[in-house]
């Protein structure tokens, strides 16, 4: 083991590994003005979802639980998700976008990331 190397345990591990992936992921993604950047944020309460343009380092859209559309609603984390794939996919719609690049975040592609994948999907965005 390297010096200065710390061990990690826990939630703490659990993290590290997604920020890891996150960054080996991001290395052959890139959001352009034709097809922007899908990011899915998700926290152990909330999941956050922006269509980025990278070139011009802008947010086109985005959609969240803390909206207030969705905040007072369902109890269940996967219908909430599924609700912020359509409001996403709406919005990007909206500002002109058809088609993106999915970026999940280091997360693994099931649960509430595949629900809001899924929603915006079938709301319309190609990807």
């Amino acid at each position: 083991m390297a010096y200065g190397q710390k061990i990690l345990k826990g939630d703490a591990y659990k993290r590290a590994a997604i920020k890891r992936r996150h960054i080996r992921i991001r290395k052959n993604l890139s959001g352009t003005a034709e097809r922007p950047r899908l990011v899915v944020t998700r926290s152990n309460r909330h999941i956050v979802a922006q269509v980025i343009d990278d070139l011009k380092g802008h947010t086109l859209a985005s959609a969240s639980t803390l909206d207030s559309s969705i905040r007072g609603g369902e109890a269940d984390k996967s219908a909430q998700a599924k609700q912020v794939g359509a409001l996403v996919a709406e919005r990007a719609k909206a500002a002109g976008v058809e088609a993106v690049v999915f970026d999940r975040g280091g997360n693994q592609y099931a649960g509430r990331i595949a629900a809001l994948a899924d929603a915006a999907r079938e709301a319309g965005l190609k990807f």
